[in-house]
């Protein structure tokens, strides 16, 4: 008799791609981003689907389909049939956030099953990092074949940064950077989370700061050419199409859009060159987990957050 297993896929489009290479297990599909917005430890809870439908509709314009996601979370209400579970999450802050997410769900729920992450990345023969709707059959499914389990201590680790995700400090995050896991990309991932936050000199990110560099570095024709840009040269933010043009929207301040061309401006040339802090003025102040970003600013010179001058206590 085969084994039952749940598939938990981060998206529909790789939920796809699996029906069609003819898995025929059950798919639970996440469709989140947890890596933005407002987030409690308890996932299983009215607070918590409240605080992120009201986030996703006042920030993107996203209407939480209650019936849809009820649906998909219910395979999670009897999982006594499977005798696996498989998460199918790529190596990058997007998706390994939500990954921490849904671990932590399935541990609020005590659903005690062997766990085996499927985790895109580097792949043989190719220069760049892979997602998995990227890799082609025969990538995919020998990413399939080597998976392996998550131990007791993997589990214990996805649990203590999911809290520390949603507390108010998030510099306890840096000890788990050096900590060795069966999650290969995860140090790479919370250094990138890290430099999310304003840098103390400019008051960008690292990915703001990229996005001037590539109008600096380009021929840019456009808005939209500038964001397939910022999609490809992200490293290991993973965030899609509707983040990065709320980001390009925001660093409009700093590039002038004359025919046919993007030009970075004074103000432009100032923040790559970090004369001057562009923080308050850029005024992305997202949440992450449990903290406002404008409360922090990232220090290259001690390698952590600090609470910026407004928000010392």
């Amino acid at each position: 008799m085969t084994q039952k297993i749940l598939h938990i896929t981060n998206g529909s489009a790789l939920t796809g791609y699996l029906r069609e290479l003819d898995f025929k297990d059950d798919i639970l599909t996440w469709q989140e981003m947890l890596c933005e917005g407002p987030t409690i430890p308890k996932i299983d809870s009215k607070e918590f689907f409240n605080l992120r439908r009201t986030f996703l509709k006042d920030h993107y314009n996203i209407e939480v389909d209650e019936r849809e996601l009820q649906k998909e979370l219910s395979k999670l209400d009897n999982t006594e049939k499977y005798e696996e579970i498989h998460l199918w999450f790529e190596y990058d802050l997007f998706c390994h956030i939500n990954l921490l997410g849904v671990l932590n769900l399935l541990h609020q729920k005590k659903i005690k099953k062997p766990l085996y992450p499927i985790c895109s990345g580097r792949v043989e023969g190719e220069k760049n990092l892979k997602g998995l709707g990227e890799l082609t059959q025969t990538q995919l499914l020998d990413h399939y074949d080597k998976r392996i389990k998550l131990n007791k201590e993997d589990i214990e680790l996805a649990i203590a940064l999911w809290r520390t995700y949603c507390g108010k400090d998030h510099n306890i995050l840096k000890p788990y950077i050096v900590k060795e896991s069966s999650f290969k990309y995860m140090s790479s991932c919370l250094k990138a989370h890290l430099k999310r936050f304003p840098h103390q000199k400019s008051g960008l990110s690292v990915l703001e700061d990229n996005i001037l560099r590539l109008i600096r570095d380009n021929d840019i024709k456009s808005r939209h050419h500038l964001l397939g840009y910022s999609l490809n040269y992200q490293g290991y933010y993973g965030f899609g199409d509707t983040q990065h043009r709320r980001l390009i929207d925001k660093l409009s301040i700093f590039f002038e859009e004359v025919e046919n061309s993007l030009k970075l401006n004074r103000k432009g040339h100032e923040a790559l060159l970090r004369q001057h802090n562009f923080a308050t003025e850029v005024n992305n102040n997202m949440t992450y987990g449990g903290v406002k970003r404008l409360e922090f600013q990232f220090s290259v010179d001690q390698n952590k957050l600090i609470k910026t001058i407004l928000h010392v206590d």
